[in-house]
């Protein structure tokens, strides 16, 4: 009976004991990650601050630990982590990017310039610093900002929020080429977000109110000094007499096939360009009519797309199936806005 008993008790103190042992960092990161996801932010801090004390020096704890604070507007606590993070020598660039978002929140304009710039002398090539720190900018119009986007196009290609902001910033400008280049690379490399949907409204609008609105490109092609872009003007002007018929999808895909015909006859071979690639890659493969039908999207397109789609239904399957296999990268060494 006394043997059974001390079993027992014996039996019920590793059972409680095993109850009260912390769950590992891993679990309880995971479970935080699900509040934030949930928008549950005041859980999320409370799980954090548990693995934390298990793991205290754990750069990526403390990194959603920041964003926990943030998200939930305690801006104090997300403050002192994020300095004493950005500090650490093993932060990494997220960290400098979670104390501009930091001091945004606490208005602290000249805090938050002075990480992004602490964080770009350590992270040089980083694009999202490269935008993020434009938008700082540009939110008091400083016209530094598109430099800065600029910057991240040419040492980050692959990112896309720079290739949005400058896009944003060159259709409100007279400048009519890189606000249609930077917007197509863009919707190419984020076409199913929301950001993607409004720059193909965008894109169409450029066409039909920026492009050819003025006229002669020729004259605007001799004034231009890139290189770049005055041999895309050179191009496109020789087609000015195809938008009589009004711009859309249909009129702008026989434009956009005799612009790549003529770029591959020529300027290509002095600038190789991913994105012109890649159009060419959609006119033989019979595809490019379902690339721009995608391409220019819009609330306003959208009948005319329904319309298209029953007496292409083919096409645009096979269009869509493509695009679903296909990454879209922009190599490095193709940067040719060079005259900021």
């Amino acid at each position: 009976m006394l043997a059974r008993t001390l079993a027992l008790i014996c039996c019920l103190l590793t059972c409680s004991f095993a109850q009260a042992q912390p769950e590992s960092v891993a679990i309880l990161q995971a479970r935080a990650k699900n509040y934030l996801q949930a928008g549950d932010f005041d859980n999320a801090a409370l799980v954090l601050r548990q693995a934390l004390i298990q793991s205290p020096d754990d750069l990526e704890l403390n990194k959603d630990q920041v964003l926990a604070y943030t998200l939930k507007r305690d801006y104090a606590r997300a403050r002192e982590t994020v300095v004493a993070l950005c500090d650490r020598p093993n932060a990494d660039a997220i960290c400098f990017q979670l104390a501009g978002n930091v001091f945004k929140a606490l208005e602290e304009v000249k805090e938050c310039e002075k990480y992004y710039k602490r964080g770009l002398k350590k992270f040089p090539n980083h694009g999202p610093l490269y935008s993020e720190y434009g938008e700082l900018l540009w939110s008091t119009k400083d016209p530094r900002a598109i430099g800065l986007w600029e910057n991240g196009i040419k040492v980050d290609p692959g990112y896309g929020g720079n290739y949005y902001n400058a896009a944003l910033y060159y259709y409100y400008t007279t400048e009519k080429v890189w606000g249609l280049i930077y917007g197509e690379i863009f919707v190419n490399l984020e076409g199913l977000s929301e950001r993607g949907r409004s720059m193909k409204e965008l894109l169409l609008k450029g066409y039909k109110e920026k492009l050819f609105i003025d006229g002669d490109l020729t004259q605007l092609a001799e004034k231009t000094i890139n290189p770049f872009a005055k041999a895309y003007l050179q191009e496109i002007s020789k087609l000015s007499s195809l938008t009589a018929q009004g711009l859309n999808p249909e009129t702008l895909t026989m434009i956009r096939t005799r612009f790549l015909l003529g770029w591959f006859d020529g300027p290509a071979t002095q600038f190789p360009f991913k994105l012109f690639d890649v159009q060419r890659q959609w006119v033989q493969a019979d595809l490019f009519e379902a690339y721009n039908q995608w391409l220019f999207l819009t609330p306003e397109t959208l009948a005319a797309h329904e319309a298209w789609k029953k007496t292409h239904a083919e096409s645009w399957s096979k269009f869509q199936q493509w695009q679903q296999n296909r990454v879209f990268r922009v190599p490095s060494g193709q940067y040719y806005q060079s005259t900021l």
